[in-house]
């Protein structure tokens, strides 16, 4: 793993409709991985999630999983921006695939991109621990 990954860094493994949130309970040069929770797309309907669907336009023809995948990715975005802002967490790495992290990206707040050490453009959200871990490396 990567010997600098301070303790309390915060790591969300995303794809576009969960989330697998991990703590770093080690130390910078030993780090070890506790899983927290699992934040999940709620709501699901034709109208995106709880009725609230992605930032910008979208396109006509976009499906209802694509909405709810798009609108998951805001509605985390803005839960990094708001828990950067209160200060919950000091360092974050971001893993999730590749749409799902570009989809998220452009919505980062300046405060929660400056405390992004890194992120993997990569589906790990149903991967075992010692995978993430390795993708850490």
């Amino acid at each position: 793993m990567n010997p600098n990954i301070p303790e309390g860094t915060l790591i969300i493994v995303a794809d576009g409709g969960s989330a697998r949130v991990f703590t770093n309970v080690g130390t910078r040069h030993a780090p070890v991985l506790k899983q927290q929770d699992e934040l999940k797309v709620q709501d699901i309907s034709e109208h995106g999630v709880s009725g609230q669907g992605p930032s910008g336009s979208m396109p006509q023809d976009m499906s209802i999983a694509q909405l709810n995948e798009a609108t998951f990715a805001k509605q985390l975005a803005a839960q990094l921006n708001e828990d950067a802002l209160k200060n919950r967490y000091a360092h974050l790495i971001l893993i999730a695939d590749p749409q799902t992290l570009g989809r998220i990206r452009p919505q980062l707040h300046k405060e929660t991109q400056a405390r992004l050490l890194q992120d993997i453009a990569k589906d790990l959200t149903n991967a075992p621990l010692e995978d993430i871990q390795r993708a850490l490396g």
